[in-house]
């Protein structure tokens, strides 16, 4: 499966794959999902959003247990992020039917549709839509870099968009949610473990920083003469990097876009987007206030004009206690979780946002994180060793058989 999936929108540039929602790389992993459940005889389906799901037993019965995670990516993303997560759902229902495992809920594996948000800029669009927590009118409104709005992309690649929109009865028929995922961060490689148990997401958001100036000609224009937005936005990059240093937090600013974007032109705009994420809310709310605080201040003494829009935002997600402890349970039980029967799996906090994290307000959620030796992730180097790949799915299978079998 590994080896079927990987090429599929891998850029031959930088090694990264660009598998945007809705275009051609999109349709060719939703081909893979799809064509991976026929071949096991699960019951294929899309749901309204787009979201692909594969199951065992009645899709319309109650208490089901559902795996799975995203094939979409960052730009130049790595493999492992998302794709992992689906890959091993297959996997862990094969080493379940391997053992000879009877069912007694129903079961399923998806694929949720945009989870990254590289095209539109909103993660999680489609979970964010089956849960309510995306409205129609705003999710009509997404644009991409061209100009391409969600619509037009859903009707190009052959799906409806006028039939999105939350869906509580799919999402109430549902009894645990486990999404499976390579950590994000070296927890676990400094632990010595090869898988761990997710306790909560960090609260997270994205905020669009504008700084208006005024352009003017590289060559002529005396310095002092100048109202140039990249020095201010120059110093709120700073910014950013004090405050999160000074609160524990974490700020970044990866994206940015200049007009005119002339090498002999003063820019008239600089826009900065703004990822920052915190342990509690208290302190990504001080993170962001001291980074708006300080763009002000510099903006102002520079003649700059500001705007500061939050654009999307994600609270603190605590994943229920009680399917957590069970994962932890049925996982120290086992000890097929690359330690010895009795171990305690360690438990660990992301910043790092999921599906799992937006279907846990309607969806008892879990997550179970297999080690990254390098920390690296949303990037070409992004790796997990096939040892702790393959003790993943075991751990998967373990815990799918024990909430779905028994």
């Amino acid at each position: 499966m590994w080896k079927e999936l990987a090429p599929l929108g891998r850029h031959a540039g930088s090694g990264g794959y660009r598998r945007y929602a809705w275009t051609a790389a999109d349709h060719d992993c939703r081909d893979w999902f799809r064509a991976q459940a026929e071949a096991r005889g699960l019951v294929y389906e899309a749901d309204r959003n787009g979201n692909q799901w594969a199951w065992l037993g009645d899709p319309l019965g109650d208490d089901a247990v559902v795996t799975g995670s995203h094939l979409d990516s960052v730009p130049d993303g790595g493999a492992f992020d998302g794709p992992l997560g689906v890959v091993s759902s297959f996997a862990a229902f094969d080493e379940l039917r391997r053992r000879g495992a009877e069912f007694t809920r129903p079961f399923a594996i998806t694929n949720f549709g945009d989870e990254e948000g590289a095209r539109f800029g909103l993660a999680c669009v489609g979970s964010r839509l089956a849960a309510g927590q995306l409205t129609v009118e705003k999710a009509h409104q997404l644009r991409d870099g061209d100009g391409i709005t969600l619509p037009q992309a859903m009707e190009a690649a052959g799906y409806d968009p006028d039939a999105i929109g939350p869906d509580p009865e799919r999402l109430a028929r549902i009894g645990a949610f486990v999404e499976l995922h390579v950590e994000q961060g070296r927890s676990l490689d400094l632990t010595g473990d090869p898988v761990g148990i997710a306790s909560a997401i960090w609260p997270h958001g994205r905020w669009r920083f504008d700084f208006r100036g005024e352009a003017n000609h590289a060559g002529t224009t005396r310095l002092v003469d100048r109202r140039d937005p990249m020095l201010t936005y120059a110093e709120t990059v700073l910014a950013a990097r004090r405050e999160a240093q000074l609160t524990g937090a974490l700020a970044t600013f990866g994206k940015i876009a200049v007009e005119p974007n002339g090498v002999n032109a003063i820019p008239s705009l600089v826009r900065g987007w703004l990822d920052s994420r915190a342990a509690d809310q208290d302190t990504l709310d001080a993170v962001v206030t001291g980074i708006e605080r300080a763009a002000r201040e510099h903006a102002e003494r520079a003649g700059i004009d500001l705007d500061v829009v939050r654009e999307s935002f994600t609270p603190v997600v605590e994943f229920q206690h009680a399917l957590r402890d069970e994962l932890g349970k049925i996982l120290a039980g086992s000890g097929d979780n690359g330690g010895d029967a009795g171990r305690a799996v360690p438990v660990l906090g992301t910043g790092a946002g999921h599906d799992a994290g937006i279907l846990s307000a309607s969806v008892p959620t879990a997550m179970l994180f297999v080690r990254n030796p390098t920390g690296i992730s949303h990037s070409p180097a992004e790796y997990a060793a096939e040892d702790d790949c393959a003790a993943g799915v075991i751990a998967l299978a373990d815990v799918l058989e024990g909430l779905a079998c028994s």
